[in-house]
């Protein structure tokens, strides 16, 4: 595994992340959130460092999954790395649901 290569992917996956999110959270679902405001937690703001924090974290071990298990063996591969990324983005996604929804942490 290259290190310098792979930093330079997750860089590039963190990137794609957040702008995919600027389109559709901020262009597409915009006016769908507004109608929403009143689920969302008040301090939101405050807890962005909690998904940018998640989002680099899921960026550097997308990448290092991929490096790692990347054998070239087909199908079953394939699969056992949507597996796995399956279980990584549900893990970030319930820390960013903590940063969006009022809901206490426990």
């Amino acid at each position: 595994m290259n290190i310098k290569r792979s930093i330079l992917a997750a860089i590039a996956v963190f990137v794609t992340m957040q702008a995919t999110n600027f389109v559709i959270h901020s262009l597409i679902l915009s006016s769908t959130y507004e109608t929403l405001t009143n689920i969302w937690r008040p301090d939101m703001e405050s807890k962005m460092w909690v998904m940018m924090l998640t989002s680099i974290f899921f960026s550097f071990i997308f990448v290092y999954i991929f490096a790692k298990g990347h054998e070239g063996k087909g199908l079953g591969e394939g699969v056992r790395f949507g597996l796995v990324i399956g279980l990584l983005m549900n893990v970030v996604g319930m820390f960013n649901q903590y940063a969006v929804y009022p809901v206490p942490f426990s």
